[in-house]
C-alpha cells in the first residue's frame, strides 16, 4: 500500500509511506494480487483486499494453490497519514475481487467472484462464489460474521456495492 502527498493540488510522485498488504509477505505460494481499497467513513482506517486464485492439479482437478485471501486493515496515523497494518482478516472464500463498507461504517461485505476447488485432505471440495460479511469495530478491526454462497453457474459475479436505505 503506497501513500502519496498532495502538494499544491497535485500528487507528489514520491512515495510518502509504503505498508505491506500481506500477513506473510515472504510466503508467496502463487500469484498474489492486491485489490480494492476503501477508507472508512470516519477517516481513521484504511482497508485493502488481498486476493489469490492460482490453481494446481490434484487428483485430475484444478485446486486452489494457496495464498492470502484477506482484508488488510490499517490504522491511519492522523498526524502523518501513515497507514499502519493492524489486522489481516481471512475472508473465508477465494479471491475477494471487491468489497464495500456500508455508509454507517459498521459493516463490510467482501465479494468473491468465482467458485473454486480446494483440497480437503484426500478429496476435493468446492468453495462457492459469494459474500463474506464482517462487523467493523470501533477500533476499525473486522469480525467475521458469516458467508453467503451465491450460485453463479458459468458466469462471474464481477462487482458489488452497498447503498444507504431510504429514510
Amino acid at each position: 500500500m503506497c501513500m502519496y502527498r498532495i502538494e499544491n493540488g497535485r500528487i507528489n510522485p514520491e512515495i510518502a509511506y509504503r505498508a505491506e498488504t500481506l500477513a506473510e509477505p515472504t510466503n508467496i505460494r502463487a500469484r498474489q494480487a492486491a485489490g480494492t481499497v476503501h477508507v472508512h467513513p470516519n477517516g481513521r482506517f484504511l482497508y485493502g483486499a488481498n486476493r489469490a486464485e492460482a490453481t494446481t492439479e490434484f487428483q485430475g482437478k484444478q485446486v486452489f494453490k494457496g495464498g492470502e485471501n484477506s482484508i488488510v486493515v490499517y490504522e491511519i496515523d492522523q498526524a502523518t497519514g501513515e497507514p499502519i497494518p493492524i489486522q489481516h482478516a481471512d475472508t473465508h472464500k477465494i479471491h475477494p475481487r471487491t468489497f464495500h463498507i456500508d455508509p454507517s461504517g459498521r459493516m463490510l461485505v467482501a465479494q468473491h467472484n468465482l467458485p473454486a476447488n480446494i483440497r480437503d485432505g484426500d478429496s476435493v471440495k468446492t468453495v462457492p462464489a459469494g459474500l463474506s460479511v464482517f462487523r467493523v469495530g470501533d477500533d476499525g478491526k473486522l469480525t467475521f460474521l458469516r458467508a453467503h454462497d451465491v450460485e453463479v453457474g458459468d458466469k462471474t459475479m464481477f462487482w458489488m456495492g452497498m447503498v444507504p436505505l431510504p429514510a
